[in-house]
């Protein structure tokens, strides 16, 4: 089978106007390349690059299903663009489909889809134009964590982002919204016990991997118990790595039946496909709650890196090269590709 490889490579430098950690959802040249080689195990792959022109290549290769890990780079719905592409040339694709990828990256629409159907999440408002609009709701108590509303990968969250008092607020508020021109996502920061949940598969067939838990107790002293940028891309490398996750988690069988409950419920609400990263904080009360979701979840290669979707794969006996073509064969079974 012809396996079309869609991809973004993660550049070293940002540029001038942009955020310092404007590439950091892209993928690096390993994880590419061990994507291909994971797909080449059993397939011809044909790699095509995310960029302006990527539609007439795939117009041309006319592969028989791609493997899709392109974020984009422009826009609010930038991780749409590609599986739009595909639907329109009637190509099939690994995950989820341009609407459920927008609104997941849109962590304010997810949210309120999440509540709407009474799935736990934290309260939460978003800020546009600090100056004018900032006031703290009535219903919400400090600390809160201040968030980039269009981002992943720790992007626009810095050790600063946990806010305890109104100026802190408008300072973050304010700097978020010049650094990356976009709105702020703030929440009443929940400060139980972080999890992050691999999920598997559609229909019946859906499964969540080893929950991992994050253990804040490995990061610096006096820092705030967040996986920060600082925490992902600063503090945690490969040379010295955080003793920062810990698979499978140390749970009991009901927290972890209560997890996985919320993570599938969440997956099938939000009409994802095929794989799914979800973050998981507990609140007050000990209640999963759902903090976000990473349909096109990182995928390090690196036993030594700190990657949450392949150590859970690991930890269920999965090995780098199964668990990228365990994602491609539930796209082929959904898509009925014999």
């Amino acid at each position: 089978m012809r396996v079309g490889l869609t991809y973004n490579v993660k550049k070293q430098e940002a540029g001038k106007d942009l955020p310092p950690d404007f590439f950091a959802e892209c993928d690096d040249e390993d994880t590419i390349e061990a994507v291909r080689a994971a797909l080449a195990k059993k397939h011809d792959v044909v790699m095509i690059e995310a960029d302006e022109e990527a539609y007439l290549r795939l117009k041309t290769e006319k592969p028989d299903i791609v493997f899709n890990i392109a974020e984009g780079l422009w826009g609010q719905s930038r991780e749409s663009q590609m599986p739009a592409m595909l639907d329109m040339l009637r190509i099939p694709y690994t995950g989820s489909g341009p609407l459920t990828l927008g609104i997941c990256l849109d962590k304010a629409r997810a949210k309120e889809i999440l509540l709407y159907h009474g799935i736990p999440t934290a309260k939460f408002c978003v800020v546009s134009t600090p100056s004018s609009e900032l006031r703290t709701p009535d219903h919400f108590s400090f600390p809160l964590i201040v968030k980039p509303l269009y981002e992943g990968s720790s992007k626009g969250i810095r050790n600063n982002s946990i806010v305890n008092d109104a100026a802190e607020l408008r300072e973050r508020t304010e700097w978020l919204v010049e650094e990356y021109k976009q709105p702020a996502l703030v929440e009443e920061f929940l400060e139980g016990r972080e999890f992050t949940v691999a999920m598997l598969g559609n229909g019946i067939n859906l499964k969540a991997l080893p929950v991992v838990e994050i253990n804040y107790a490995s990061l610096p002293a006096g820092v705030n118990p967040i996986y920060s940028y600082e925490a992902k891309w600063i503090w945690d490398t490969p040379d010295n790595p955080l003793e920062i996750f810990k698979c499978p988690a140390d749970i009991d069988s009901g927290l972890q039946r209560e997890i996985e409950t919320v993570c599938r419920d969440a997956f099938n609400v939000l009409d994802i496909k095929d794989w799914c990263r979800i973050d998981i904080r507990l609140d007050s009360n000990g209640e999963p709650n759902i903090l976000e979701l990473n349909p096109l979840p990182g995928i390090l290669p690196d036993p030594k890196s700190n990657s949450c979707f392949p150590k859970a794969a690991r930890a269920a006996g999965m090995d780098y090269n199964g668990l990228i073509n365990a994602v491609l064969d539930a796209a082929c079974e959904r898509h009925r590709i014999l």
